[in-house]
């Protein structure tokens, strides 16, 4: 599981946020959830409220991954939800599906097609 917890770099009170959103994952959701802050609205510079160094710093205390973006500009958005999303894979890779009985694991094969069933009766 992953969350992104996003502010918005010309509001200064949505950062202030952060550190709240980050206690409540803490008590409520899993342990091993995979966590990313994203400063929001990166194309808004000349309205900059909130530090980029502020995002990094609470990032770097929580041990957790911090990027800046902006939905409206498409920057980063892509690369952020990949980022996240392997890191979850990444966590995730070799558990057993003994952790979590109700998740179906799928694989892909070997690629070989198998043959085709005939008619049991003729």
């Amino acid at each position: 599981m992953g969350i992104m917890l996003v502010y918005d770099i010309t509001n200064e009170k949505s950062f202030d946020n952060i550190v709240k959103w980050l206690r409540n994952i803490d008590e409520h959701a899993n342990e091993d959830v995979e966590k990313m802050i994203l400063g929001n609205k990166c194309d808004m510079a000349d309205k900059r409220a909130v530090r980029k160094e502020r995002g990094e710093n609470i990032a770097r205390e929580h041990d957790i991954r911090f990027m800046e973006t902006s939905a409206k500009a498409n920057t980063n958005i892509e690369q952020a939800f990949r980022e996240l999303a392997e890191a979850i894979l990444d966590k995730t890779a070799g558990k057993e599906t003994t952790d979590n009985p109700d998740r179906v694991v799928v694989n892909r094969g070997s690629g070989e097609r198998l043959p085709a069933y005939k008619a049991c009766c003729t």
